[in-house]
C-alpha cells in the first residue's frame, strides 16, 4: 500500500561502519540514535552491526520496543527525564541525559528500591540554549550527584545544533571537555563519558577541530540519512539513498498555475502566494501535511516540483517531465524532519528493501 517509506537497512549498516570507523581512529565511541526511526528494531540492529557500542532513544515506549527485541546493548534515554516517567526509566533503560538535581534524586530513589546502578550523564549547555546546566554550574552540580546511590555519574555532555544551530566548534567542545577534567579533579574521579553532541559534531571530529577528550557522539541522522544536520547537506563517504518515500497519483490533469478567485486562507490558516505559469501538467498524489512534513521532500526525478499539498494531498508540477496517470508512483528523498512524521504516521507503509 501507499504512500510507502522504503527502508535499505544494508546502506544504513554501512553508514554506521564507515561513522563508527572514523571515530574508532580518535578512540571515540558512536551511541546509535534510533529515535528517527522510532526504534524500529530492524534499524536498529543495523546499526548495531555496524558497529555503535549503546543505543538511545527519546522516548521510553521506543526503549521498551528494544528491549522487547531482546539488543543487550546499553540503552540511554537521551530526552531529559520526566520525574513522572522515572520508574519506568530505571526499569527498562541503563543510563538516560539529565540536566535537573531533583530528577536525578528520583533517578537514585528508584533505582536503590530496584537494586539497580543508573548511568547519568550530566548535560552541560555551552551555547546552543536547549538542555542542560550552565558551565559555571557544572562542577558544583557533579558533586550533588556523586555520592548519591543507586546512580554512576558516567560523564557530562551537550547537545550542539539541536534547537539554536550552534555549530560545533573546538572552542565549544574544549569548554566541555575542560569541565571534565575540573570535575575529576575536584572529586578525585574519573569519568567514562565526555559525550561532545550529535551528527552535528561529525564535520568538525572529521577536520581534526574536536576537542581532545570528548569519546562519545549520539549518532542519528549521520546513520540514517547521510546528512550534517547543520547545513543539510550530504557527508562524504556516506549514502543518502537510505529511505525514499513512494506516492501514488491520484489525478493528472492540466490547470491553470493561478487558483480562481478570491485569496483567503487555507485549511492550515496560511494565505498562500502562487506565481502565474499559465497552463500546468499537474498531478496530485496521495499523500500530506498529515503523513509527513512535505517541505522535506525532495523528487527522484529533478524536473518535478512540489507546489504544495493539503492534510491529505500533494500537488506537484511535471510540466517538464514525462506523462502520468493515476496508479503511478513518484519518489521522493526525505530530509530529517520528514523521516520523522513519516516513521510516526499509521498512514505511512514501511518497507525493508
Amino acid at each position: 500500500m501507499y504512500p510507502l517509506l522504503e527502508i535499505n537497512l544494508d546502506r544504513i549498516e554501512c553508514n554506521t561502519r564507515f561513522i563508527t570507523g572514523l571515530c574508532r581512529e580518535k578512540n571515540i565511541k558512536v551511541m546509535g540514535v534510533t529515535k528517527g526511526a522510532c526504534a524500529m528494531p530492524e534499524v536498529a540492529a543495523a546499526m548495531v552491526k555496524g558497529g555503535a557500542a549503546a543505543l538511545g532513544d527519546a522516548r521510553l515506549k521506543n526503549i521498551a520496543a528494544l528491549k522487547r527485541a531482546g539488543f543487550s546493548l546499553p540503552v540511554y534515554l537521551i530526552r531529559i527525564p520526566m520525574i513522572s516517567e522515572v520508574p519506568q526509566l530505571v526499569e527498562l533503560a541503563e543510563g538516560s541525559l539529565n540536566s535537573e538535581v531533583s530528577v536525578i534524586r528520583a533517578i537514585s530513589g528508584e533505582a536503590v528500591k530496584a537494586g539497580k546502578m543508573h548511568n547519568v550523564i550530566l548535560m552541560v549547555d555551552v551555547g546552543d540554549l536547549r538542555e542542560g546546566v550552565l558551565p559555571e554550574d557544572a562542577v558544583r552540580t557533579a558533586g550533588e550527584i556523586i555520592d548519591l546511590p543507586g546512580v554512576r555519574l558516567e560523564g557530562i555532555g551537550t547537545n550542539l545544533g539541536c534547537y539554536g544551530g550552534v555549530i560545533a566548534t573546538g572552542e565549544n567542545t574544549g569548554r566541555l571537555a575542560g569541565l571534565a577534567r575540573d570535575i575529576e579533579r575536584r572529586y578525585g574521579i574519573k569519568l567514562a563519558t565526555v559525550s561532545g553532541g550529535t551528527s552535528a559534531t561529525l564535520p568538525l571530529m572529521r577536520e581534526g577541530g574536536l576537542a581532545e577528550g570528548v569519546n562519545q557522539l549520539r549518532i542519528g541522522e549521520g546513520i540514517l540519512l547521510g546528512t550534517d544536520p547543520t547545513y543539510g547537506t550530504p557527508m562524504p563517504g556516506l549514502k543518502q539513498d537510505t529511505m525514499i518515500l513512494r506516492a501514488e497519483v491520484v489525478e493528472a490533469k492540466t490547470k491553470p498555475s493561478m487558483p480562481i478567485g478570491e485569496i483567503g486562507k487555507n485549511s492550515f490558516g496560511e494565505v498562500p502566494v502562487y506565481v502565474d505559469k499559465g497552463l500546468m501538467k499537474r498531478v496530485i498524489v496521495a499523500v500530506g501535511k498529515q503523513d509527513c512534513r512535505v517541505e522535506g521532500l525532495t523528487p527522484l526525478d529533478e524536473r518535478i516540483e512540489i507546489i504544495g499539498a493539503s492534510s491529505d494531498h500533494m500537488i506537484l508540477d511535471v510540466t517538464s517531465a514525462e506523462d502520468f496517470k493515476p496508479g503511478d508512483i513518484i519518489g521522493f528523498r526525505v530530509s530529517y524532519a520528514a523521516m520523522l512524521s513519516l516513521m510516526t504516521s499509521a498512514y505511512v507503509d514501511k518497507k525493508f528493501i
